[in-house]
């Protein structure tokens, strides 16, 4: 099987699907890998490293598109990748079909692609490990920024995310206990923070805890406690998380407006739409905006800063699926793993994933059946 890598398209992004270390072992596999040139170069990986991993190096996407059976990529297709398409090819990277544009979906849709989604794809323990593996790098992320962003040439309050003899540690309250909220938790914790973590699910709460050693608070979510809690906050994470729909919104503009001015908003659930009302994406060169006297982060590509090695995990993570199904081909793959199954959002065309079917207001078809009847109608 022939696997594609273009290089990105979206603006500020700096990784790439898949790295020459990746490479090494889809062509160790006997499978063919062509690159469009300066695919990696953001993120340090040079052309002559993927020749030197066996990989074919082309000159445009065109080239990648029209060769490839499965393309791996970071992001969804951008719109002048959609003319490239070809019926029946697999396309592999983080889509957020909740929060990406309609036509772009419809297009591949007429084009019936196969859409496999990073973020959705899951485990034997129904945890998802790609998604899991770079939300550890957002968590780290997030607090390193909320570090720099609360000082006073950042536009934030003048303090210190950390601990001072005879100075109160400053809080960071923490919107959801999953992967993102317990890795910024912990290192919240390690740098001398007060830590309150907020989420719905008390077994995730319960988990927190016990990985942090009881170094912080935690609490069901509700209204007026939320509201109570961002008024003493000095950093709010977002790390909220609907698998394959859109992020809630938790705090409200008017929740915002009574928070501490210079205080910090990143908002990692951004991704996803975000879950606070004020957020709106931002770049990596003008990642942050004030609203209401509080600073915001709301990069969704965040870990791109972090380029290589953002490249080196995603790749590392995605690697196993990517060759089960360049071994056995698409059907045979995705019948033989479950988890891998979880992460089709369309298949031949075909939307079969229900969150989003949802949002789309359409009906999901079962990919069961379509994968018994080849896709056809």
């Amino acid at each position: 099987m022939i696997v594609g890598i273009p290089r990105e398209t979206q603006r500020l992004e700096h990784r790439v699907g898949l790295t020459p270390f990746a490479v090494a072992s889809l062509v160790r596999h006997k499978h063919q890998v062509v690159v469009q040139h300066s695919a990696g170069a953001a993120a340090h990986f040079t052309d002559q490293d993927y020749v030197a991993a066996g990989a074919e190096v082309v000159y445009d996407a065109e080239q990648v598109f029209k060769r490839a059976d499965v393309v791996c990529q970071v992001n969804m297709l951008g719109q002048e990748e959609l003319a490239l398409v070809k019926p029946g090819l697999v396309i592999c990277g983080f889509h957020h079909l909740a929060v990406a544009p309609r036509p772009v979906f419809d297009e591949l849709r007429r084009r019936s692609a196969t859409l496999i989604g990073y973020e959705i794809i899951e485990d034997e323990g129904g945890d998802r490990p790609i998604l899991l593996a770079m939300s550890d790098l957002a968590g780290q992320m997030a607090i390193q920024e909320a570090a720099h962003l609360l000082q006073i040439t950042a536009g934030g309050r003048g303090v210190l995310l950390g601990n001072v003899p005879g100075v109160p540690a400053p809080t960071v309250l923490i919107l959801g206990a999953g992967t993102v909220g317990t890795v910024a938790a912990q290192r919240a914790v390690s740098i001398g923070a007060s830590v309150i973590v907020l989420d719905a699910d008390v077994r995730k709460l319960q988990r927190i805890h016990q990985r942090v050693h009881g170094r912080i608070d935690t609490a069901v979510v509700n209204q007026a406690q939320l509201a109570r809690l961002l008024r003493i906050a000095d950093v709010v994470i977002g790390a909220v998380l609907i698998p394959g729909g859109r992020a809630p919104f938790l705090v409200t503009e008017d929740m915002v407006r009574t928070m501490r001015p210079g205080s910090v908003i990143v908002d990692v659930s951004i991704d996803q739409g975000g879950c606070v009302e004020t957020s709106r994406p931002t770049t990596l060169d003008n990642p942050t905006f004030t609203a209401h006297g509080v600073v915001h982060y709301c990069v969704p590509n965040m870990s791109s800063n972090i380029s290589r090695t953002a490249s080196r995990v995603l790749s590392d993570a995605a690697l196993p699926y990517v060759l089960a199904i360049a071994g056995t081909g698409l059907e045979s793959a995705l019948q033989a793993d479950p988890g891998l199954a979880a992460g089709v959002y369309a298949y031949k065309g075909r939307l079969v994933h229900k969150a989003v079917a949802s949002h789309l207001h359409e009906s999901a078809e079962l990919l069961s059946d379509l994968l018994e009847r080849g896709g056809d109608q």
